[in-house]
């Protein structure tokens, strides 16, 4: 099993609860983890999970719709990501820096099978 990491991919969405966040839009942090099998040992990208797919997969999500949630927003990407690559799991995680809480920011991770 290979492990594929993408940290950090900085997203501008018009996701929140209030009106001004969906609005206004912002940035949000989106990490992702990605279970593969061994495939891409034959060391061709054909054979592998496209680190560029997959950042524009995320991107198609969240420019599809105005999330409420961070929870939505994490599961649709990870549903997204399920559907068009092959992958044994994934995991996702959406921050959002721009809080108006006393923290560096909040985070909702989703995981698929």
């Amino acid at each position: 099993m290979i492990e594929i990491e993408i940290a950090a991919l900085e997203v501008f969405g018009y996701h929140g609860v209030e009106e001004d966040e969906r609005r206004d839009g912002q940035t949000f942090l989106f990490d992702l983890w990605l279970e593969v099998g061994d495939a891409a040992l034959s060391d061709r990208i054909e054979d592998a999970v496209d680190y560029s797919l997959v950042v524009e997969a995320v991107r198609d999500v969240s420019d599809s719709q105005a999330f409420h949630l961070l929870e939505s927003l994490a599961a649709a990407v990870a549903d997204a990501v399920v559907a068009r690559f092959d992958v044994e799991r994934v995991r996702v995680r959406v921050r959002k820096p721009a809080v108006a809480l006393p923290v560096e920011h909040t985070a909702v991770t989703v995981a698929r099978p």
